[in-house]
């Protein structure tokens, strides 16, 4: 029984093991670079033709969408780098002089060869090639083997799809809601009572901090965008990015707003020092605002994460819950808040402020207003693909229906 467990346990972790991105990408290499080396065992007459592996191992690297792309540029600038390694090896060998020479003379033939941002890819092929190669009469061997390594690379990229980095992007938004929601109880708990001066003025710092979060967040939906390209793995992979897209967008604003809140709760804590930012009641309310809104924010994110038609749609029923909640809590603060400014008038304008900026939250995640933006968004995507490539976009359609065909073909009637 203890053994069946265990098998259990290392067949799940295995399971899980082979879903994650970096194991498939480090498959993949560790495939192009031994298939690479078999193959130049063969037609190449080096004993150990290890610049094919080293080759492939360096192409590979790239998705699928760059290598349609870019890919021409990445293996011109690894062919370059090591055609001018191969050069030096053949004449001088590896000193520290001669790598000075091979790093300079690799950036120049870069820019005469136009790889673009790949200029510094031929100085670090070349680099690693001249590890690997030594003085001898072999160079066409090496040619070949450069050949060998970059076809073998690009049709790895073709055949054997990327990994898809979806999920850890979607696990960054994630985080990201729940930062914000984090920050948003910790302001609400303190908005209940007496606030000093330097807590708010903390909490201030906090939300600031919140625009380094949104970077890391947005490299690495750049990153699920580009896996998302063109990916034969993934059936509707622009409504992916669209969603993921403005889904950080709005997450994006939400803690703009949350950091002009910050703002306005710490000039309200300098303007009543030592009393309390609100009456007990008015805090109450605010503090359950703060925290429904804050719950919206995290309900917000997995819905843009969902990928799954059912769960997408219970997450914006929740949401949707939520936000009415939020609403019914906002117009009660909204009418203690005149009460207060009724009988006193000082710092209206402050009061006012953080009303205005929740509304500025609730619009934002509302599930309407996220559904003409969305298609607002896929429209716009959608005509600048056909705008830059027509002829990618009608092999597209012409792929769809096909598909569309064969589907309605083999549905049973």
């Amino acid at each position: 029984m203890l053994d069946v467990r265990r098998w259990r346990v290392s067949r799940e972790w295995l399971t899980k093991l082979s879903r994650e991105p970096a194991v498939v990408q480090m498959l993949r290499s560790t495939a192009a670079a031994t298939v690479a080396y078999v193959i130049a065992l063969h037609l190449s007459p080096e004993k150990a033709p290890l610049t094919a592996p080293l080759t492939a191992l360096l192409v590979v690297q790239v998705t699928l969408y760059a290598t349609l792309t870019n890919g021409v540029r990445r293996v011109n600038s690894v062919v370059a780098g090591v055609l001018v390694a191969i050069a030096f090896s053949l004449l001088v060998g590896l000193t520290w002089w001669s790598l000075a020479l091979v790093i300079l003379a690799s950036l120049a033939v870069g820019h005469l060869v136009r790889v673009d941002e790949y200029v510094p890819e031929v100085a670090i092929s070349a680099m690693l090639v001249l590890g690997v190669t030594s003085v001898g009469d072999t160079a066409w061997a090496r040619v070949l083997e450069t050949l060998i390594g970059a076809v073998v690379g690009l049709g790895c990229n073709l055949l054997l799809a990327p990994p898809v980095w979806v999920d850890e992007a979607g696990e960054s938004i994630e985080g990201l809601a729940r930062r914000v929601r984090q920050l948003m109880l910790s302001m609400g708990e303190e908005a209940a009572g007496r606030t000093p001066v330097e807590r708010a003025t903390a909490r201030l710092y906090e939300a600031r901090r919140l625009d380094h979060d949104i970077v890391e967040v947005d490299a690495a939906l750049r990153q699920a965008e580009d896996s998302l390209r063109l990916n034969p793995r993934v059936r509707e992979g622009l409504l992916h990015r669209v969603v993921l897209r403005t889904g950080l967008d709005t997450l994006e604003i939400c803690t703009v707003v949350l950091r002009v809140i910050a703002r306005t709760l710490t000039d309200l804590a300098k303007e009543r020092d030592p009393d309390p930012l609100f009456a007990p009641q008015i805090g109450a309310a605010v503090e359950q605002l703060l925290s429904e809104v804050a719950d919206a924010v995290v309900s917000f994110a997995v819905l843009v994460t969902a990928h799954v038609s059912e769960n997408a749609e219970s997450a914006e029923e929740r949401l949707a819950a939520e936000l009415r909640q939020a609403a019914a809590t906002r117009d009660k603060l909204a009418q203690l808040l005149l009460e207060e400014v009724q009988r006193d008038a000082r710092q209206w304008q402050l009061h006012g402020a953080v009303l205005t900026e929740v509304n500025r939250m609730l619009d934002e995640m509302d599930t309407e207003h996220r559904s003409r933006r969305l298609l607002e968004e896929l429209d716009r995507v959608s005509s600048e693909q056909r705008e830059r490539m027509p002829r990618l976009t009608r092999l597209q359609e012409t792929v769809r229906v096909g598909r569309n065909r064969l589907a309605s073909v083999r549905r049973p009637r």
